[in-house]
């Protein structure tokens, strides 16, 4: 595996965490932790950097479009699959607790 990573990729996947971080904010910040926001935006990161540097890792420029400084832009946005339901199900939750006495 090889990682080609480069600074503009780095800073598209970081602006993506922080859209994300704050979708968990406005949705679910009331209901849960005031941090919310920085524990998305941190597990957005670290998913989308796994996705495509392991798991899309072999793929080359050409077969994975587009293509942003080594980030696989498209594949990246995976990873909100998993990352909206688990914001629901916190504030859900959070709702739960924050109804009962």
């Amino acid at each position: 595996m090889t990682w080609d990573l480069g600074l503009q990729g780095i800073g598209v996947l970081a602006a993506m965490a922080i859209l994300f971080g704050l979708f968990a904010e406005v949705v679910a910040a009331r209901y849960t932790t005031p941090r919310v926001g920085v524990i998305a935006a941190v597990g957005f990161f670290v998913c989308g950097l796994a996705i495509s540097e392991a798991w899309f890792g072999w793929a080359t420029a050409e077969e994975l479009q587009p293509n942003v400084d080594g980030l696989s832009f498209d594949e990246v946005l995976l990873a909100w699959l998993p990352g909206i339901p688990a914001v629901l199900i916190a504030r859900r939750v959070g709702n739960k607790r924050h109804m009962s006495p």
